[in-house]
């Protein structure tokens, strides 16, 4: 409808936003100027303990520095009551004592209608009540005792029951004038395809009645008492009151106990948020009987930026998490998430109170953790990754559901906690091949804790000295030229480092690259030390690099990535090629054993640059690293070795 000239600015000049927002906060008096009209307190609309959210009465506005709420008298009751905008002026016009202006004649009977749809809910909630000191609830009764909900629990949450007969509210509600076609609208009673009168919905159970954000009656949740009834639990059927996948059971109390600063936890049942707040967790609330729905979570994030999905901790517990995942994921933005806290399994939240106390539900919300490692769990779990095809699936199934995320900042850090639970899944290991007894082996290592020592690259003896400083070289490139990264970051997975220093700056750097050089130090410094950089550039070989003397030459750095990731690809093969020939000897050997190790290393030295005239050694670039003659001559006596075993046999 549309609303006279100047009718919201005589609103707003009646009621003072402090008045409006004062129902919702405790003003924090020391920081707010009353006589200015500047008012600071906690916000209500995210958890915190200092007072960011400001109201100033002089301009009718509201700001919070925290999750950057902004808004008038109008967005205020909008945002914190779930109201659309002509039941925000309702409110405010009702409070300033003004009178709505007159309404188009269907929107006007429209209301009038769901206001008596109302007031029939709240004839029925009476009724439920009475009922439940009746004699025929004794059932009921010592059903509740046993659960431990006392009588002031009971009051609290306007606990009632419904008798056994067919038309006990029918007939109380036409006692008292209700019209008949009201009390079908209102979803009480249904019609008789018997030719008789309308009957009860709700028999012989024991009622929970569900209110709107403004605490309107607007359905009802019945629990049998009959174990053989055919529903444990049974919802009103949806009205023009009620939309089951826009309402959440304990609505309104728990926006209120979260603004006071406890948190949100969406639990599955009505049982369960009663034990919640009965046991002091005051923002429970719980869906209808369904998955949690995208209205359902739009409703949540108007509460806070983070709820916590408390599900029962088994198979259909963990079932229900996902779904509600799925219908999150595209739904995100910086500030609106989930966490998800799973309770013991075989246990609900009702359980694990009665039985072990307030306190052991607080270690569950305490060990929440958050979407991605729900997202990361649904992918993994009960799966085998021992072949490139199911890894590739993996990376498939990963890659698309966070494509649903529209957020692109969100959905860049998503990949890189992806990408960091990846590495340490198929964590890289170290190969060693050597001889002993006059046979080959193959020695698998996994990768060292985190490394402290300043020991130098080249300090330690044996053929790996050379091939660590080149891994060295391809990091400090990489570190200081992120940019020219991405074209390699295949093979840099598949970089088998063979110093542990290496391996966990290689992880590092292909889960930061994105986030500049100056980050992916920062990481190294916090993950590691101040002592890896200290070794990695210190190195003189890697200090005179010139993709280290030039950082940010992405050309440079592209070629000098790609001469030696070619190296330690060729030398990788050598090695590859000794390992297969011990398997091969031991059986029957040909001339393909030595011609494949012939040309492996030929392979290497194709790759290295020609020998220098004054040291004889192997150039493999400009950073200074090199393959010896003496390492050369390693691998020839291997070569031979293996050659004379051919012939033994």
């Amino acid at each position: 409808m549309s609303l006279p000239p100047g009718f919201l600015d005589e609103l707003r000049t009646r009621v003072s936003l402090s008045q409006v927002v004062g129902k919702k906060v405790m003003w924090d008096m020391r920081k707010s100027n009353q006589g200015k009209g500047d008012w600071w307190a906690p916000c209500p609309f995210h958890q915190e303990k200092s007072a960011s959210f400001h109201v100033d009465d002089r301009k009718g506005f509201f700001y919070c520095f925290g999750c950057h709420a902004k808004g008038s008298h109008f967005d205020f009751l909008m945002q914190s009551e779930n109201l659309g905008f002509m039941e925000a002026v309702e409110a405010l016009a009702q409070e300033a004592g003004m009178p709505m202006p007159a309404r188009d004649p269907r929107a006007a009977q429209q209301a009038e209608k769901r206001k008596g749809l109302a007031e029939v809910m709240e004839m029925a909630l009476r009724h439920y009540r009475m009922m439940l000191n009746a004699g025929a609830a004794a059932d009921a009764r010592a059903y509740l005792d046993k659960r431990g909900m006392t009588a002031e629990m009971r009051d609290r949450f306007e606990i009632g029951f419904a008798p056994a007969g067919w038309q006990g509210l029918w007939d109380h509600l036409r006692g008292k004038d209700v019209p008949e076609e009201m009390i079908l609208k209102a979803g009480l009673a249904k019609p008789s395809d018997k030719g008789k009168k309308p009957y009860d919905v709700f028999r012989n159970r024991i009622m929970f009645p569900i209110r709107d954000a403004r605490g309107r009656c607007i359905a009802f949740g019945g629990r049998a008492m009959d174990p053989n009834d055919n529903a444990k639990y049974l919802n009103s059927p949806e009205t023009e009151l009620f939309d089951k996948g826009r309402s959440l059971y304990n609505h309104g109390p728990a926006r209120e106990a979260v603004g006071k600063g406890q948190p949100l936890i969406v639990a599955e049942g009505y049982m369960d948020v009663i034990a919640l707040a009965s046991a002091g967790f005051g923002g429970a609330v719980a869906p209808l009987g369904t998955a949690v729905t995208e209205h359902q979570l739009a409703m949540l994030w108007q509460i806070t930026s983070e709820p916590v999905i408390a599900l029962d901790g088994d198979k259909a517990g963990l079932r229900a998490a996902m779904r509600t995942m799925h219908v999150a994921l595209p739904l995100m933005e910086a500030g609106k998430s989930l966490r998800f806290a799973l309770l013991p399994e075989g246990k609900d939240p009702d359980d694990l109170i009665r039985a072990s106390g307030p306190a052991a539900m607080q270690e569950v919300l305490d060990r929440a953790f958050p979407l991605v490692d729900l997202l990361w769990r649904e992918a993994t779990e009960g799966r085998s990754f021992d072949s490139p095809e199911r890894r590739a699936a993996l990376d498939r199934d990963l890659r698309e559901a966070i494509r649903k995320i529209p957020d692109l900042s969100l959905r860049r850090h998503y990949g890189d906690a992806i990408k960091e639970m990846r590495y340490q899944l198929f964590r890289p290991q170290r190969t060693e091949f050597g001889r002993s007894n006059g046979k080959w082996s193959i020695k698998q290592k996994l990768q060292a804790a985190r490394p402290t020592t300043r020991a130098s690259y080249l300090s330690a003896a044996g053929p790996d000295a050379d091939l660590i400083l080149r891994e060295a070289v391809i990091l400090a490139t990489a570190i200081s030229t992120p940019s020219a990264v991405p074209a390699f970051e295949g093979q840099l997975e598949l970089m088998e480092c063979h110093d542990p220093l290496n391996s966990a700056i290689r992880d590092i750097v292909l889960r930061r690259y994105h986030d500049g050089t100056e980050a992916m130090k920062e990481t190294i410094v916090d993950t590691l030390g101040p002592e890896a950089l200290d070794r990695l550039f210190s190195h003189p070989h890697v200090a005179i690099c010139p993709t280290v003397r030039r950082p940010g030459e992405v050309d440079l750095a592209r070629m000098t990535l790609a001469e030696e990731l070619a190296k330690l690809k060729a030398r990788r093969g050598l090695e590859d090629e000794i390992a297969e020939a011990e398997e091969e000897l031991s059986g029957t050997a040909d001339e393909a054993v030595t011609h494949r190790l012939t040309a492996a290393t030929d392979a290497v030295e194709r790759a290295a640059r020609p020998p220098s005239k004054d040291k004889g050694d192997f150039d493999l670039g400009d950073n200074g690293a090199r393959i010896s003659r003496e390492e050369k001559g390693a691998f020839e006596a291997i070569l031979g070795s293996i050659r004379f075993d051919k012939r033994q046999k």
